[in-house]
């Protein structure tokens, strides 16, 4: 089994779960009003902002017989720049203060994800970190565009006010076939488990995440 479908196979529970969050499917009942949408985008914010910056760090500690995968990281970098940006722009186009965003402090469980994606690339292996690119990527192609779709109506807000979910749910879905074919390429089975082992993790991680934005509020 190449290790693309195995970490599918091996994160299929934790996927599940993740995706029973209630919110989930409060939003796709078009259920979410404009402060939890706000708390989302928040939140996305404040681990967006350390994306470009987990993968320098990934590079920077990836043995030499790894070369072509910092290679593959240097890319991700270019596509990553400034999308933490776009957030605040949504959030300012959702009525939202992207000032008090952005010098703002994130909740509990998104530092702690946060932090635990530091800790896999210092202290454990730096090849774990492309489990939590495969959690946020992979749910993004799940859920964004959708989202979008059946948020914007309901929430009477314009297109711009969703700029970050309507441009990741088609972004994530090509990264989703290079992210493939980069993680079949890994021949050491230790590699090959530090990301499946990860993955598990990082839905959990996230997956608190989720679950920890607000249940209610006025709109």
């Amino acid at each position: 089994m190449n290790c693309f479908a195995e970490l599918e196979q091996a994160t299929q529970g934790e996927r599940a779960r993740l995706l029973a969050a209630p919110i989930i499917a409060e939003a796709f009942a078009g259920r979410v009003n404009r402060d939890q949408y706000r708390a989302f985008l928040t939140q996305a914010y404040h681990h967006v902002r350390h994306t470009v910056p987990l993968l320098m760090a990934c590079g920077g500690r990836l043995p030499a017989r790894l070369e072509w995968l910092r290679d593959a990281v240097a890319h991700y970098i270019a596509e990553e720049l400034g999308h933490q940006e776009w957030i605040l722009n949504d959030i300012a186009a959702a009525g939202g203060d992207a000032d008090a965003v952005r010098h703002g402090q994130p909740a509990f469980e998104t530092e702690f994800m946060v932090a635990y994606a530091y800790d896999t690339i210092q202290r454990r292996n730096p090849v774990g970190f492309f489990g939590m690119v495969y959690v946020l990527e992979s749910t993004s192609v799940t859920l964004a565009t959708q989202v979008a779709e059946v948020l914007s109506p309901n929430l009477d807000l314009p297109k711009k006010a969703f700029s970050y979910l309507t441009s990741h749910g088609s972004l994530d879905l090509s990264h989703m076939d290079d992210f493939r074919r980069l993680v079949d390429r890994l021949d050491d089975p230790a590699d090959r488990a530090a990301v499946i082992d990860s993955a598990q993790r990082f839905f959990r991680l996230y997956g608190n995440v989720i679950r920890a934005l607000p249940s209610g509020g006025a709109a």
